[in-house]
């Protein structure tokens, strides 16, 4: 979606999605919590991060700009090497469960053991259950409830009178997996 223009979009519940991913670690004792993607790459990047952030701030948890790693180079596509700080946080919230997938892979070989180490969640319920070990935390989103909303939105535009919906945002579910280790 781009918010410059009167458009129709489907949305999933990105900023809240987010929210929820950093409050489940939160709950879970994590204080030091980093930020996987890169920012301005897609709305739904940034609205995942908003989310986060709000999280953090209502928290009172320390934020710190080396915590927030790019995920992808200029042409979208995911890097292979990151950089990750000296001072690692204890936690990530990926953008989605494919970086969550690739940041899980990373930290491996860098010797980190997840989520004994580094707690990861992702978004989407998008990589298979077996795809990632162990299994990640994750917010579900609902594809039979985007296909509903955009086909009710498409009758009605066709349908001959003028229609304008504006954005229509898909809630999500957090599932929790074995990629978040519970600090005392």
């Amino acid at each position: 979606y781009d918010n410059r223009y009167s458009v129709d979009s489907v949305l999933s519940d990105n900023f809240n999605g987010g929210y929820m991913l950093t409050d489940y670690l939160v709950e879970k004792g994590h204080r030091h919590i980093g930020f996987f993607g890169t920012l301005n790459a897609t709305s739904s990047i940034n609205d995942r991060y908003l989310g986060y952030v709000k999280c953090i701030l209502e928290n009172e948890l320390e934020y710190r700009k080396e915590w927030v790693i790019d995920d992808r180079d200029d042409s979208g596509l995911l890097y292979s090497k990151i950089n990750f700080p000296d001072d690692m946080p204890t936690a990530f919230v990926c953008n989605c469960d494919e970086t969550a997938a690739k940041l899980v892979t990373l930290l491996k070989s860098k010797g980190y053991l997840v989520p004994e180490d580094v707690s990861v969640v992702g978004f989407d319920n998008y990589v298979s259950n077996g795809a990632v070990n162990p299994p990640l935390t994750t917010i579900a989103v609902d594809p039979q409830a985007f296909a509903r909303a955009a086909v009710e939105l498409i009758i009605k535009k066709i349908s001959g009178q003028p229609y304008n919906q504006g954005h229509s945002v898909i809630g999500g579910k957090l599932l929790i997996r074995n990629s978040v280790k519970k600090i005392n």
